[in-house]
């Protein structure tokens, strides 16, 4: 498996899996029903790099960094992770995690803090503290859970200077 920076030829590959991932509505703030022309926004904003990994040139996960806030927050990154769901079991994110991490100490960040991460996002809570994450904070219902209604989100944090 390689992960490269994602070109704008990716698109439609990275769209494939951003819309299989959103469209659960139980893992991810975007609305199931999010149009592909919002993309852009979302996955390849100027502030932020985009990576995939891929196989015998098939793309089957992307991630992006991004600094969690402006200027005087900067300092520290914020990421977010998709694999194909066909292709989940097969260590994909926690190679996207690690490169990630690689990556933000390259780019001069103290930390990665990741936002909202939906409580009952077992599988990806877990890998995360593997990686050295914690969580450091809980939103009481801070999720709207397309099945479960409103359940608790985490704030998981990994200093980089350790």
């Amino acid at each position: 498996m390689n992960i490269r920076k994602a070109k704008k030829s990716d698109i439609d590959k990275i769209w494939e899996i951003f819309s299989k991932v959103i469209k659960t509505g139980d893992t991810y703030v975007f609305k199931p029903d999010t149009p592909k022309k919002d993309l852009g926004k979302h996955w390849f904003a100027d502030y932020m790099e985009t990576y995939v990994i891929e196989e015998n040139g098939v793309i089957l996960g992307t991630y992006i960094i991004k600094p969690n806030q402006i200027d005087l927050g900067n300092h520290i990154a914020n990421c977010s992770y998709m694999v194909n769901p066909n292709s989940q079991g097969k260590g994909i994110g926690k190679k996207l995690c690690e490169h990630s991490i690689e990556i933000a100490k390259k780019n001069n960040f103290e930390g990665i803090q990741f936002n909202i991460v939906v409580s009952t996002n077992i599988g990806a809570i877990e890998l995360w503290k593997k990686n050295g994450f914690e969580i450091i904070g809980i939103t009481p219902k801070g999720f709207r859970h397309s099945k479960l209604g409103l359940i608790d989100t985490f704030i998981m944090y990994k200093d980089l200077k350790k």
